[in-house]
C-alpha cells in the first residue's frame, strides 16, 4: 500500500512518523514545497528575539532522517494536479535552474497543505521591506532587513504579530503595532484582560494603535511610510501578520467537501472523498463549547489529527475530539493562556455566561519572587465551566492544561471550587488562584440566583 502525504509541517510529518509506527510495510511519501521540514514555524519570533540562537536550532529534523525510517520526502516540490480516479497526483520540481514534472500514484492520500499568510488589499504591500512570516525563509528575511532597520510597523495584534513585534524591539528597533478591532488578542481573550497585556507591552516601549487598520504603505521602491487611520508613521518594514488562509486548492481539485473556511473531515480525519485524508490548518475543526465548525490553527491541534489521521489509514480505530483551542504565548516576561470560550465569544454565540475573576499571586505572598497572577473563568449559568484566561510571569501553561482538562470534563465552577490542589510556599498560594477564580463565580451565581 502506498500514501503520499503533500505537506511537510507538523501535520504532515506526524501523521507520516505515526503511520510507520503502526505499520512497517507502507510506502510513505511526503512531497513539500519548502526546503525544509520539521520546523517550528511558532519559534521564529523567538529567533527574531535572541531568546533561540538560530532558525537552525528550531529544526528538529532533516529528510534524511526520515529515510531512516523508510519515509521518502521530496523537498521543494509543488504538487499541481490530483487525478484521483486514477489515484495518482503530479508534481514540480524547483530548483534555481531547472523545473521538473514527476508523476506518483497512491493508494491513500493525505492533504496537510496548512494555510498561506492573508495579505490585504491594500496599497503598497509590494514594496521592498514588507514581509509575512509563516516560514524560516520569511525569519530569515525578516531577520536581515531589520539588522539594517530602525523603523518597524506590524499590522496584526493577534500571537505572532506581537511575539514578532517583541522580537524586533529586541533587535533594536522602534515598533508600532496597528489593530483593526478595539484590543489585542481578539479571537482568545476578553478585553479586560487583553489590556493587561496591552499594558505590558507599552511598558516595554511597543506602541499600540487599536480601532484603525493600515491604509496604506508608501514607498518608491521600498517602504518609507506606513498610513495607519489618520496618522503617517516613517518605517523601514512593515510585518503583515494579518492570519491566514487554508489552501484547499488541491482538495477542490479532487473532490474533497469544503466547509465554510476549510476541507470538511470527519471524526476520522477522512474527507468525502475515502481514500482522502486531511489534517492541520486546511481542515475545520468542531468546536466543543459552540458545537459548531471552526478553525484551530494550532500546533498541538496539527500533531494530534496526524496520530488521528495515521491510525485510521493502517486500520486502527481513532477519533478526534472536538477542541478548545488552549493556548498559551510569552512576550518577554510576561506569559498568558487561553482555553475554551471568551466570555464575548460566548455571548456572540448566544450562551448566557457569567465571569469569576481573581487577582492574587503566584507563590506564598511572604516568598521572595512571588508574582501577580490574573484569572478568568467563564461559567455558564448552571455553573458549568466553559473558558479560561491566565496572566502571569510564571506557570501560566500549567494551570491553562488544568482547566483544559477541567472543562472537557465537563467541570463546574463550584466542583472546582472544593477540589484538591496542591501547596508548597515557593510554588503556590495555600489557595490557587483559579479556585479563587471559581469562587468568584460561584458568588456570583448565587446572587443572580436569589
Amino acid at each position: 500500500m502506498k500514501v503520499v502525504i503533500i505537506g511537510g509541517g507538523a501535520a504532515g510529518i506526524s501523521t507520516a512518523s505515526n503511520i510507520r509506527r503502526y505499520d512497517e510495510d507502507m510506502e510513505i511519501t511526503v512531497i513539500t514545497m519548502e526546503n525544509q521540514i520539521a520546523y517550528s514555524p511558532c519559534a521564529i519570533p523567538y529567533v527574531l528575539s535572541g531568546d533561540v540562537e538560530s532558525f537552525e536550532d528550531i529544526v528538529m529534523h532533516q529528510p534524511e532522517d526520515y529515510l531512516e525510517k523508510d519515509i521518502k520526502v521530496i523537498t521543494n516540490a509543488e504538487v499541481f494536479k490530483v487525478i484521483n480516479n486514477e489515484k495518482k497526483l503530479k508534481y514540480r520540481l524547483n530548483n534555481r535552474y531547472i523545473s521538473i514534472e514527476k508523476e506518483i500514484s497512491y493508494d491513500y492520500l493525505v492533504i496537510a497543505t496548512g494555510a498561506t499568510s492573508f495579505i490585504p488589499h491594500i496599497p503598497g504591500t509590494t514594496l521592498e521591506g514588507v514581509f509575512k512570516i509563516r516560514t524560516i525563509e520569511d525569519g530569515l528575511e525578516i531577520k536581515k532587513w531589520a539588522e539594517n532597520s530602525s523603523k518597524a510597523v506590524v499590522v496584526g495584534a493577534g500571537l505572532i504579530g506581537l511575539e514578532t513585534a517583541f522580537g524586533l524591539k529586541k533587535m533594536g528597533l522602534e515598533v508600532t503595532v496597528t489593530e483593526m478591532l478595539p484590543q489585542l488578542i481578539p479571537r482568545s481573550l476578553d478585553s479586560d484582560m487583553s489590556k493587561i497585556i496591552q499594558e505590558y507591552i507599552e511598558k516595554e516601549g511597543i506602541r499600540i494603535i487599536l480601532g484603525h487598520p493600515l491604509e496604506e504603505i508608501i514607498g518608491k521602491k521600498r517602504v518609507e511610510k506606513a498610513i495607519i487611520g489618520d496618522e503617517v508613521i516613517d518605517t523601514d518594514m512593515v510585518i503583515m501578520a494579518t492570519g491566514i488562509r487554508p489552501q484547499i486548492k488541491l482538495a477542490l481539485m479532487a473532490g474533497c467537501e469544503i466547509g465554510r473556511w476549510a476541507i470538511l473531515v470527519n471524526e476520522k480525519m477522512q474527507t468525502s472523498v475515502p481514500n482522502i485524508y486531511a489534517v492541520g490548518d486546511c481542515v475545520e475543526v468542531f468546536d466543543a463549547i459552540t458545537s459548531q465548525n471552526t478553525q484551530s490553527p494550532l500546533g498541538t491541534t496539527a500533531v494530534r489529527q496526524g496520530k488521528i489521521a495515521a491510525k485510521n489509514i493502517v486500520g486502527v480505530k481513532a477519533e478526534f475530539k472536538a477542541v478548545l483551542n488552549a493556548m498559551v504565548s510569552k512576550i518577554g516576561a510576561l506569559e498568558f493562556g487561553a482555553v475554551g470560550s471568551s466570555k464575548a465569544s460566548a455571548m456572540q454565540n448566544g450562551i448566557e455566561v457569567i465571569a469569576g475573576k481573581s487577582r492574587a499571586l503566584t507563590k506564598a505572598r511572604y516568598y521572595p519572587g512571588a508574582k501577580r497572577i490574573d484569572v478568568k473563568i467563564i461559567s455558564t449559568l448552571k455553573g458549568k465551566i466553559i473558558g479560561c484566561q491566565i496572566i502571569a510571569e510564571e506557570r501560566v501553561a500549567e494551570r491553562i492544561d488544568t482547566m483544559s482538562l477541567a472543562i472537557a470534563q465537563g467541570v463546574t465552577c463550584y466542583e472546582l471550587a472544593a477540589m484538591e490542589f496542591s501547596y508548597a510556599p515557593p510554588l503556590s498560594m495555600v489557595i490557587d488562584p483559579i479556585i479563587l477564580a471559581a469562587e468568584d463565580a460561584c458568588e456570583k451565581l448565587k446572587k443572580l440566583a436569589t
